[in-house]
């Protein structure tokens, strides 16, 4: 039955990567496959469910209760749930961050950015972009960094193709940005929860690798992106009349502030992230509703949270729930773990381990290919092994457009077709990815000498 569930993967795989080619939207399809991969796995849970899986603990409550199916019983009671919960967290974060971004586009807040920045040529913007964007997610981290700048990409570029190409580079400056902080992207996150790395010590070994990792495409990307910036029409873009400056200062600065806090939030109480996002959402809920006393109806009508909500991409977040639960059945399964240690005997060293985990987060979440490399070794705090798979799992999402967080938040908001990813964006992501696993292993060695 595992190869089933294996096959079932494969094929939703490729049509998510098919989407415009057969015509069936793909947040379908990860659904699809979501709950077939986990049907399949409860049906022959009795051989799935392997003894080592259960805690003692486990076994122990299923007991006292007379639970007469125990295999069953840890895969929905334990397995299932467990799972539900970590996802609900990431699906409640991305929709607390686009409300947040699109209750301040709503208020005309991004207006006050794109009045002051007025590039003219598109290999200024590309270079802008770049490194807001890199700085950002180490800040923040990559997924809301990559909501907010399409957001604003979205009021400077017009065409198309154009923005397409700002918005794959954004993908790579986002999750390079987010590996070199421990707050930046959700694997660094779980190796410094889990004592892996510090975080000094993995801002010291990993900036310039992350620098070299964005440096690299974007240099080759500035050589296709010239030629004058065909700005937006303001005039083509909804526009809510009657918004005065000081309300859209006051909804801008409290949404850049509520972005920001997040992170400050989950270290100061060690809530997850998503609580800190829910927070200043509803902040921003209530201030939103004390300025729209001061406006006009027809204004506070289109302005309000409740109008916003209409606006989110709903069909983005279906696909987040379908792709990380069909992922999460093959970790939950053990194919990700076997895959990780049958990794571990074939390649003799270590540190191409770690290389090698990181191109496969572009096929498959890099979240449970980590936390098996976690698993796999003993090795001590700020080990050279567990800053490379830092770097790594972080940055090699983004070989794929739907390789990472940041890639599937793009890629649902700006409606990018796989194929079209792989063709124009994958080449520069993956020379990228080699450039900064080169200069890891150069500046392991200087330091050495």
């Amino acid at each position: 039955m595992l190869s089933a569930i294996i096959v079932v993967f494969i094929l939703g795989y490729l049509a998510i990567a098919l989407e415009h080619r057969i015509h069936i939207n793909k947040a379908a399809s990860a659904m699809l496959i979501g709950v077939l991969c986990w049907t399949l796995y409860a049906i022959d849970s009795s051989n799935l469910v392997r003894p080592e899986m259960i805690s003692d603990a486990f076994h122990e409550a299923a007991q006292e209760e007379g639970v007469s199916d125990l295999a069953r019983a840890f895969l929905v009671d334990e397995q299932l749930l467990r799972l539900t919960g970590e996802v609900a967290g990431i699906l409640f974060f991305l929709m607390g961050a686009m409300m947040i971004v699109e209750v301040v586009d709503a208020h005309e807040g991004f207006r006050l950015i794109t009045r002051s920045v007025r590039p003219t040529s598109k290999l200024q913007l590309l270079w802008m972009v770049a490194w807001l964007t890199f700085f950002l997610s180490a800040v923040l981290d990559n997924l809301t960094t990559s909501i907010v700048m399409v957001s604003l990409l979205r009021k400077i570029v017009s065409d198309k193709h154009d923005r397409l190409m700002f918005a794959g580079l954004v993908v790579i400056a986002a999750n390079a940005g987010g590996a070199w902080t421990v707050i930046g992207d959700v694997t660094t996150t779980m190796l410094w929860i889990k004592h892996r790395i510090s975080p000094v010590e993995v801002m010291q070994e990993l900036f310039i690798p992350s620098v070299v990792c964005l440096l690299a495409p974007l240099l080759g990307l500035s050589l296709v992106m010239r030629g004058p910036l065909v700005p937006a029409d303001p005039a083509a873009a909804p526009r809510a009349e009657g918004v005065k400056p000081w309300q859209q200062a006051v909804v801008l600065g409290l949404g850049v502030a509520g972005l920001l806090s997040v992170p400050i939030f989950k270290t100061w109480t060690h809530l997850p992230p998503f609580m800190g996002m829910i927070l200043a959402l509803s902040v921003l809920w209530i201030v939103s509703e004390m300025i729209g006393r001061t406006m006009e109806e027809v204004t506070r009508s289109s302005t309000g949270v409740l109008a916003v909500l209409n606006r989110i991409d709903m069909a983005s977040v279906l696909f987040f729930l379908g792709i990380l639960l069909a992922v999460g059945s093959l970790s939950a399964t053990g194919a990700l773990g076997d895959l990780a240690y049958w990794l571990d005997t074939v390649v003799p060293n270590r540190q191409y381990v770690a290389v090698v985990i990181g191109l496969l987060s572009a096929v498959v979440d890099n979240v449970p290919l980590v936390a098996a490399g976690i698993e796999m070794y003993d090795l001590p705090m700020d080990h050279s092994f567990w800053m490379l798979l830092a770097f790594t799992a972080g940055t090699g999402g983004s070989c794929l457009i739907i390789g990472s967080a940041a890639g599937v938040a793009v890629m649902g908001l700006e409606h990018i077709n796989f194929v079209w990813y792989l063709q124009r964006i994958t080449i520069w992501a993956l020379i990228g990815y080699v450039a900064g696993v080169a200069t890891f292993f150069l500046q392991q060695t200087l330091v050495a000498m």
